[in-house]
């Protein structure tokens, strides 16, 4: 085991986040921006800290970049709807292959390193768990375009960090397009029984977690590629029972197990079986700082869903006070 040191002295960078309008970027400016200068951008300019820009775009994107002058790039947005992605190939792999490529080109010109997000999605489910030294066989389009940019990142640069999350939670329910807020978005519409896949394996990463190890990484500059999922290994189906147990509904509402294909009109793109990975090298390294997935899912929902209604009551309530 390599000893490094995780308390690293602190390091403040002038960092580049390009796709910071989603999910991952809100985790990112609470972490990185407490002693980093960010310039961020995105194709939606959802939010007063973020700056237009199309990274599909090379001249754009290199013009965008190269006015920060930035210390480290980090590209971190892509199209992560696997059915888009399955109906729309050349933007698929337009935005999360070449995009990807722009931003290598952009980084060796400033001989900076670069961050990538990649995804759990690039293994085919064939085995149960995946470390990172785990051929990729992706399936579906957004699988394959993923892949595609690790490759080209790996080629590109020897300065560079590819991490690859599992079932994303975080954004709260503005931005939150994935498992949780979708099953949160069924209850808040009435419904008393909810329709969970039973036959899909998967380990959670949490945004701010996956932010935090992130940046234990960098401050060590230990470079390459990384699985990076909370602790635990679990299923849709215990994910569900567990959202349930978070909002203290689990005696209200019923979970009833199905297979895949009783989504199969609904979620047509061909997806793995089994999406657990085991973060290997961050354990060796002794820099998984990567918590419970269960501790992660409570903290998420009290901070982002919980909290936010009683703010909102409270807020209706003070109205007539």
């Amino acid at each position: 085991m390599l000893n490094f040191m995780p308390k690293a002295k602190k390091i403040k960078l002038r960092i580049y986040i390009a796709g910071a309008g989603g999910m991952l970027g809100e985790a990112f400016k609470r972490v990185f921006g407490r002693d980093n200068e960010l310039i961020c951008s995105d194709i939606d300019v959802n939010e007063p800290w973020l700056n237009y820009c199309d990274f599909r775009d090379l001249i754009s994107y290199r013009k965008s970049v190269l006015e920060a002058s930035p210390d480290f790039l980090f590209h971190i947005g892509a199209l992560t709807d696997l059915e888009y992605c399955e109906r729309n190939i050349t933007n698929c792999f337009m935005t999360n292959t070449f995009g990807v490529r722009n931003a290598c080109s952009i980084s060796a010109e400033l001989r900076i390193p670069i961050l990538y997000i990649s995804t759990a999605g690039i293994f085919d489910g064939g085995k149960d768990t995946y470390d990172d030294l785990d051929k990729p066989l992706p399936l579906s389009n957004y699988g394959k375009s993923k892949y595609q940019g690790e490759k080209i990142v790996k080629e590109s640069l020897k300065d560079h960090l590819i991490i690859r999350p599992g079932w994303m939670m975080g954004g709260g329910p503005k931005k939150d397009k994935k498992f949780v807020n979708k099953i949160y978005k069924k209850i808040q519409s009435g419904e008393k029984k909810l329709y969970i896949v039973k036959d899909k394996l998967g380990s959670p990463t949490y945004t701010y977690d996956l932010a935090e190890n992130i940046l234990l990484l960098i401050k060590n500059k230990i470079w390459g590629t990384y699985n990076m999922t909370c602790a635990g290994k679990t299923s849709r189906v215990e994910v569900a029972k567990e959202i349930l147990l978070a909002l203290n509904l689990q005696e209200k509402i019923e979970i009833e197990e199905v297979g895949s294909s009783y989504f199969s009109k609904e979620y047509f793109a061909p997806r793995p079986s089994s999406e657990r990975l085991i973060n290997r090298k961050l354990e060796e390294y002794d820099l998984n700082i990567m918590r419970d997935w269960r501790t992660c899912l409570h903290e998420y929902i009290n901070d982002h869903f919980l909290r936010k209604q009683y703010l909102n009551k409270r807020n209706h309530s003070s109205k007539y006070n």
